[in-house]
């Protein structure tokens, strides 16, 4: 039996899946600087951000952790949050 490493490997073998992945990876690196420097011009802590979208400190860590670990992928709905508690508007664009 394979384990979870040996078939990670064996997918990142293939060029279309390591090209994937990578892809996936840039966009949620910029998303993430995007989502930073948006909390940065404005002035906020995570705490004084969550505050602002109805939630707690803990849970904006989380969402800035996932997305520069990429383990998970916020809502549509958590970004907006995110970005309006910083004074900005949600802008996204389809290609």
């Amino acid at each position: 039996m394979k384990t979870h490493d040996d078939v990670i490997k064996t997918l990142m073998s293939r060029s279309g899946v390591k090209a994937e992945v990578e892809r996936i990876e840039r966009e949620e690196g910029e998303l993430l600087d995007a989502l930073l420097k948006a909390r940065h011009e404005a002035g906020l802590t995570q705490a004084e951000l969550a505050a602002r979208m109805g939630t707690q400190a803990p849970a904006v860590a989380r969402l800035e952790k996932s997305l520069a670990t990429g383990k998970h992928s916020p809502s549509l709905d958590t970004l907006r949050r995110y970005v309006q508690a910083c004074g900005k508007h949600l802008h996204l664009q389809v290609s």
